[in-house]
Order: structure tokens, then sequence, then C-alpha cells
């Protein structure tokens, strides 16, 4: 993790312990309030490109506004585009939330037009210290910001404080407005916090001579950095899961999936893994699949409805794939 990372959770951590020590101050996630009103007496309406960032905010802020997300469950965010009646809703909301950086390649230009429009817009990968492919040791894309912030939970930690920031000027909400907005932010934050050290604890047995990830496409920068691991490669080239991989790029690929010993392949349950399988099946070693959730939430009942389910599912899959 980096050093201004690193410097911005030690931060909160000692910002959540003085919010501890206040006692009943800053309520839960999940307690049953009355919806906040803007001064015009209306409540707050947030709308969420990606689903993944849209639950951080419904488990944060869930009764007290308004939360919608564009994306359904179980879609590719690089390839969604938006019905009229979802792009009718980010026009008329009070705050659009975008994850950034390019991720949602053919929502942009409606989130552009509200934008113009007047409607604020909450960018959140260029404001969690964004890495670029080349942090990670890929060369591919060596000066593109990968927007796959999320799969580092530490870096989410930010998330419910800038949506309250944002909303409380979006929407001119008064002070005990904005300071139920600021308590319930905290308290979500030190729940990421806690998630992001159970991550950390699941994957703590993964031995160091293991801890290489080849996926469907470069998902996982931000989850290598923060929890210690190297990723080798991904069967589609770059940060979209819009390109196409060349023959000499998958050859490369099985060359170092076989110098590494990499046991498992992982690829999103919400793209197509006849690829990965497809390589898979090029080593010369006996090489797993394995599906994860990484850039949508699951239906429910699937392992993976919410980011809590998503990060903790992932995690304990990795594991498993990378010991055996």
């Amino acid at each position: 993790m980096s050093t201004r990372l690193g410097q911005r959770t030690l931060v909160l951590a000692v910002a959540l312990l003085l919010v501890a020590c206040g006692g009943e101050e800053a309520a839960a996630p999940g307690t049953d309030e009355a919806p906040i009103v803007a001064a015009d007496g209306h409540v707050p309406h947030v709308v969420v490109t990606m689903n993944v960032l849209a639950d951080i905010v419904e488990v944060a802020f869930g009764e007290l506004i308004e939360v919608d997300s564009v994306m359904p469950r179980g879609v590719d965010p690089h390839s969604f585009e938006l019905s009229a009646t979802a792009a009718e809703r980010l026009i008329q909301a009070d705050l659009i939330v975008i994850n950034g950086l390019n991720l949602e390649e053919n929502v942009l230009p409606i989130v552009e037009s509200a934008a113009s429009d007047g409607v604020p817009v909450l960018e959140i990968a260029p404001q969690v210290d964004p890495i670029t492919y080349t942090d990670i040791g890929l060369d591919d894309d060596t000066t593109m910001l990968d927007p796959h912030v999320w799969t580092d939970v530490s870096r989410m930690t930010s998330v419910p404080g800038l949506v309250a920031e944002a909303l409380i000027a979006a929407a001119g909400l008064d002070e005990d407005a904005a300071a139920i907005l600021t308590e319930r932010a905290a308290a979500a934050q030190a729940d990421l916090l806690a998630l992001d050290a159970e991550i950390e604890q699941l994957l703590a047995d993964v031995p160091t001579e293991r801890r290489n990830l080849v996926t469907n496409h470069h998902v996982f920068g931000y989850f290598a950095e923060r929890y210690g691991f190297t990723v080798i490669g991904a069967v589609i080239p770059g940060g979209t899961t819009l390109a196409s991989p060349s023959a000499a790029d998958l050859a490369d690929l099985v060359t170092a999936i076989e110098d590494a010993g990499v046991p498992t392949l992982f690829a999103d349950a919400s793209s197509p893994t006849q690829l990965v399988d497809a390589l898979a099946n090029e080593a010369d070693l006996e090489v797993e699949v394995v599906s994860l959730w990484t850039e949508s939430l699951s239906p429910v009942g699937e392992g993976a409805a919410t980011y809590e389910e998503m990060m903790r599912d992932n995690a304990t899959r990795i594991a498993a794939g990378l010991r055996s």
C-alpha cells in the first residue's frame, strides 16, 4: 500500500476511535431512522452508476436518502449501455456517483450531459490514490490509470465520507441533516476498516510463492497491491473487457503461467469464461478456472449480493484456489 494511502487510513482509524469514544453519537448503518430532507422538503436522491459502489452507499445511508443503481446485477460495467429510463434517473438525481477513470465507458456521455445541465457528479476513483498498470508490474497500458479501485477495501473506506460531503453540498442540507450524514459515514467507514482487516486475514496463509494472479482481464491490481499478490497477467489485455487478445499475448501468458506454476485462473462471473478455459487447456499444467464476482454484485443468494459478501467470497475463493 502506498505511503499516502497508509497515512490516510491511519488518520481515519484515529478519527473513528474518537467517534467511538463519544458513545452513541454515531449511528450504525442499517438502523431505522427517518429520511433526511432538503430545504425544499424532498428526500435527496443519489444515483450510482455501478452496483458495487451503490451497495456501499446504500449500506451507509440507506433509509436516510434514496439510493439508486443504474446497472443491474450481473452486468459488465465496461460494456453496459443505459436505457432511456435509467438515463432519466441520472438526469433527475441530486447527486450522481460514478466510479470514473473510464470504467463506465458507455454511460459517460449521459453523465457528462447531466453534469452540463447542472447535476453534481462525484467521481470516486481519482480521489482514492489511483495507480497505473505499470505500478503493478504490467507494461501493456503504461500510462493508463486503473479504474478497479473497489478491489482494495482500504480505499473504499473513503467512499462514505466523500458521498456525504458531496451530497451535503449538492442538496443544500441544513446542519442537523449534515451532522447525521457525517456520523453515518464515520460508522460505515469503521465497518469497511473491519472488512479490510478480515480480508487480509482470510488471505494470510497463502504462501508467498503462490501469490500469483491470472484473471480474464486486469481487475485485481489494487487487490494485489493491498494484500500482497503479484499480477502475472490477464487473458484480455488492458483494463477493459472490450479488448481482444492476440495469439502472441496468449502464448506469452501460457509461458508465464507455466513458469510461475499458477494452479488456478480466475474469471469474472459477469463475463464469458471461454477464453480463460481455452487458456487453461493450453497450459502444460493442471490448471483450474474459478469464477469470481469482481465487477458486479451477484444475484441475491449467489454469494456476492453485497460488497461485503463479494469481497469476502472472492478472498475465500482466491485463497483456496492458490493454496491447492
